[in-house]
């Protein structure tokens, strides 16, 4: 069952964010599942990408719990599935939400699994507090800028122009939004992908991602905050050989913030690793875990 926190956040007895970062940015409470049981391990965190959802990362869980035990938590981002809209679209925010569901749910330290903007988010989250991280894995993105490889803006005006007229079934509204979205998003995956996002409300189909947030900040999204302060813990960068969003030239980078990561590719997988190559995946993940 998904669950959405209440509106007052961060009164539980985990640990809180401090006063500097609290005072930036407001939390939204993530609605988030739960997989598994909570033992003595610190419990593994699944992030989403962009115009994802928990249900992305949702049979990984499964798979992760049932082969490694303890407890997975999916969750969605802000502006995305079941959590709340907001404005205010950048990793500085969604960390300080996963900084606030960790606290109000008394964990005091999580592995971290984030892909692609999840990874992004995941790893400012090792930056600031890495206190509440005791691993990290980042799928297929790097601490840099991938606003050249992007065509996600192309995407957003698309899914803006999508007109679909009221009192279609669902099934007709999808495959008129799959052929108006064809002409620029061009790969059916990626398409059907997007198409999740479209959902009936009061009998005219909208987008349940905040399209208005995602464009305003795609350059923040795109691109990675400034950091100085390495984070101290050990680290995966686990990419697609088929993918151009981890290459050699982020290496450098890498190594300054990350100085334990480990860079491993699975082969025939694109962006989407876990989808496109899910046991090598989850046996690559497994194999990062501390012992039990």
């Amino acid at each position: 069952m998904l669950r959405r926190l209440p509106r007052g956040l961060g009164r539980g007895p985990g640990p809180r964010p401090p006063p500097a970062v609290r005072s930036a940015v407001t939390a939204v409470p993530l609605a988030h599942n739960e997989v598994g049981v909570r033992d003595t391990r610190p419990p593994l965190v699944l992030l989403h990408g962009l115009f994802g959802n928990h249900g992305n990362f949702q049979t990984v869980a499964k798979a992760l719990v049932r082969r490694f035990g303890g407890q997975v938590l999916t969750m969605d981002a802000r502006n995305h599935g079941s959590s709340p809209h907001s404005p205010l679209m950048t990793y500085e925010a969604m960390s300080l939400d996963v900084q606030h569901l960790l606290a109000h749910l008394g964990i005091p330290k999580c592995i971290l699994v984030g892909h692609s903007m999840g990874g992004k988010t995941a790893m400012v989250l090792a930056l600031q507090r890495p206190d509440l991280v005791e691993r990290l894995i980042s799928v297929d993105i790097s601490p840099t800028s991938t606003t050249l490889i992007s065509e996600f803006s192309a995407y957003i005006s698309a899914m803006k122009s999508v007109n679909i007229p009221a009192g279609l079934s669902r099934s007709a509204a999808r495959q008129l939004a799959d052929s108006q979205l064809s002409s620029v998003v061009q790969h059916p995956q990626l398409r059907q992908f997007l198409l999740t996002n479209l959902v009936e409300l009061e009998g005219r189909y909208i987008w349940r991602v905040n399209l208005e947030a995602i464009s305003h900040h795609l350059t923040d999204i795109m691109s990675f905050p400034d950091f100085h302060k390495p984070y101290p813990g050990p680290a995966l960068f686990l990419g697609g050989s088929n993918s151009p969003y981890i290459s050699s030239k982020d290496y450098p980078e890498i190594q300054r913030l990350f100085p334990k990561a480990d860079v491993q590719f699975i082969e025939g997988a694109g962006h989407i690793v876990h989808q496109d190559k899910f046991e090598e995946f989850v046996t690559a993940v497994l194999n990062f875990l501390p012992p039990p």
